[in-house]
């Protein structure tokens, strides 16, 4: 959450850092004071105008709490703070899990004037309602960011009126197909049998090559493998072999 808030009175920074604990003041990167509470926990930016800007609270009560708080020390300081502060509620952040899995491009084409999806830019469509004024980060595992309210009552509102759109393109989970469990248990059905051609006996080529001799490597007799035959050899051996049988 974020949140401002105007004390209506000129401060000097030198003098809150010094004398103030849990600040940090360097004007040369940030011309303002940040302030870290404890309870609530809370960062506040203390400007010299007197305008504070208080961040990472979990409620709007905090955000309030932390701003009498903040203008306390101040007029503990030195400073004394209008008699009314101008507190107001800038932005509301909330994260919502859904629970389901959603089809971001079927949102994107069943409601175009909302929404806006450029997955190769960013992963989660952009959803944005006219009333509330509430800005939806809705991504495909079911997580929602709400960002842009002002009070927890316009996300909630938010809230309602989106999830029915998340509900109606919820990602439903693939079934199997018609007779895959049958031809998994079963194997394949239908499939024509298809006659596998046996290897032709080993003819006298063969038999002539494994009882041969031949010189080795080393000049020596052993098996050496058989050479190709040619002419009238390889006609013969041809006509002596077995044709396929299919």
């Amino acid at each position: 959450m974020s949140a401002t808030a105007d004390l209506g009175v000129r401060l000097d920074l030198k003098q809150i850092a010094l004398r103030c604990r849990n600040t940090e003041f360097n004007p040369r990167r940030f011309a303002a004071v940040i302030m870290r509470l404890r309870e609530p926990r809370a960062t506040a930016l203390v400007f010299a105008s007197g305008k504070l800007v208080i961040t990472g609270t979990k409620s709007s009560h905090n955000s309030s709490l932390a701003t009498k708080k903040i203008a306390y020390i101040l007029e503990r300081v030195g400073f004394q703070p209008a008699s009314y502060i101008n507190f107001k509620m800038q932005n509301i952040v909330g994260t919502v899990d859904v629970g389901f899995p959603i089809r971001l491009e079927g949102v994107a084409f069943g409601h175009p004037t909302f929404s806006s999806y450029e997955p190769e830019l960013f992963p989660g469509l952009i959803y944005r309602l006219a009333q509330p004024r509430v800005v939806f980060l809705i991504f495909v595992s079911g997580k929602v960011v709400i960002t842009g309210a002002k009070t927890e009552e316009q996300m909630v509102e938010g809230l309602k009126k989106v999830y029915p759109v998340l509900l109606e393109f919820r990602k439903m989970n693939a079934g199997s197909l018609p007779g895959a469990d049958a031809a998994m248990g079963d194997g394949v059905s239908g499939s024509a049998d298809i006659a596998v051609p046996s290897l032709p006996p080993l003819g006298a080529t063969v038999a002539a090559a494994a009882s041969g001799k031949g010189k080795g490597k080393r000049g020596g007799k052993g098996k050496g493998a058989p050479r190709p035959r040619r002419g009238k050899d390889l006609q013969n051996t041809t006509q002596n072999s077995t044709p396929y049988e299919v």
